[in-house]
């Protein structure tokens, strides 16, 4: 390569580095900023050890308890459902034992749990066998969900006893979570790709793809008086309720899967808001019980690279990050005081386990600028309105 040449390639990296720094929604700049990286998290600790993976851990309203699923039941290649009394650190199986198991969620009365399972497979014993010999000759391929028509919801004690089915549709039902009154459920689903008459094109997509008529719903925690949500072609999945019950966050993946947004509705469905726009895989969103702002999973670092980060709940200021370690850091969790945060991290090996660490809430309404003490006691002023000396002063006293 000649000098020249490569001189004036140079140039026009430096000239494309500094637009990017200087760019308001760089990413480079945080990066690059050591005080960032250590400011919302402290005190991390390893939360799960048994088994190749453990993940999707949520506490109890208490907080003492975390459901979540792993896959170190003896003969089962696949999650089961475990309960974790966080101060003892013993675990209980909540699940059968028998086929795929996912989504956790204990009742805010703290006497029963949901999950979601496909042991009445009358083939699950033998997906088993073949899962088992499938990880023998391992093809590294995308990492892809197994979106099972079999996945029924179901409930139990927090024994795993008294076993109740919730869902019946034929399709896969999954991904739920209770209000916060405990009397509501939301989820996702993909029945109407298996129930409702679909264009050809709809027919095709789904034959390739069976999130793609996955839609969020809403039912009675018993099971009864299901309603649709969302009717968007593509897979809206992962509904979890604001801590007021008022609201409802998803991530909402566009039709090829490569990429998805955060979004938030009210929840009955309407006022459907997109939060993000990062055009990357933004997922796992999860309100802080202060409702302020939202905490979610992207590659906006790259595909090898998940990290969380932090978005104000309106989707009006800048995207801050939360995590910076390798490979995969995603499916956080805030604790119902707001004070701790768990996360699934996963490494290149594939091995994913449970990390618990404190939070700054603080420290984050700061980083989003959603700090109020100075909002709150700035007058509001306007253009046609007469500007008082006591306002002149409030906001000298302010500022200076």
């Amino acid at each position: 390569m000649k000098k020249s040449h490569f001189i004036s390639k140079l140039s026009s990296f430096i000239t494309l580095t500094l637009i990017l720094f200087n760019s308001t929604f760089s990413l480079a700049e945080e990066q690059l900023n050591p005080d960032i990286q250590s400011q919302l998290i402290h005190n991390t600790r390893q939360l799960t050890f048994a088994g190749m993976k453990a993940g999707e851990g949520y506490f109890s309203t208490d907080g003492k308890k975390m459901i979540f699923q792993s896959e170190r039941y003896p003969g089962n290649p696949f999650y089961q459902m475990y309960i974790m009394d966080l101060i003892s650190g013993k675990t209980q199986l909540v699940s059968t034992g028998v086929g795929k198991t996912t989504c956790g969620w204990i009742h805010p009365s703290m006497k029963k749990a949901m999950w979601s399972s496909t042991h009445l497979d009358p083939d699950a014993v033998i997906k088993e066998k073949q899962e088992f010999e499938q990880r023998k000759n391992p093809i590294k391929s995308r990492y892809s969900w197994s979106y099972d028509e079999y996945f029924d919801i179901f409930e139990s004690d927090l024994n795993g006893k008294r076993i109740k089915r919730l869902t019946k549709a034929r399709g896969y039902d999954a991904e739920g979570s209770y209000s916060p009154d405990g009397k509501e459920i939301a989820f996702a689903s993909n029945r109407t790709g298996y129930s409702d008459p679909l264009s050809q094109k709809e027919k095709d997509l789904f034959s390739k793809d069976p999130s793609s008529q996955m839609e969020i719903y809403i039912m009675n925690s018993d099971g009864s008086n299901v309603r649709r949500l969302t009717h968007t072609l593509g897979y809206d999945g992962g509904p979890f309720f604001s801590h007021d019950g008022k609201k409802i966050t998803w991530r909402r993946f566009d039709t090829s899967g490569m990429t998805a947004e955060i979004y938030t509705m009210d929840k009955d469905g309407t006022n459907q808001k997109q939060i993000t726009n990062l055009k990357a895989l933004s997922w796992a969103p999860y309100y802080h019980p202060s409702g302020k702002y939202i905490i979610f999973t992207t590659s906006i670092n790259g595909m090898s690279n998940f990290e969380l980060y932090i978005i104000d709940s309106e989707g009006l200021k800048k995207p801050v990050r939360v995590t910076y370690q390798e490979d995969f850091d995603g499916l956080p969790t805030f604790t119902p005081d707001g004070k701790k945060i768990a996360w699934t991290h996963r490494n290149q090996k594939g091995e994913s386990q449970i990390f618990l660490a404190d939070w700054d809430h603080q420290k984050a309404l700061e980083l989003l600028d959603l700090n109020e003490k100075f909002k709150e006691k700035l007058p509001s002023l306007s253009l046609n309105s007469q500007i008082k000396k006591q306002d002149t002063e409030k906001i000298l006293k302010l500022i200076s």
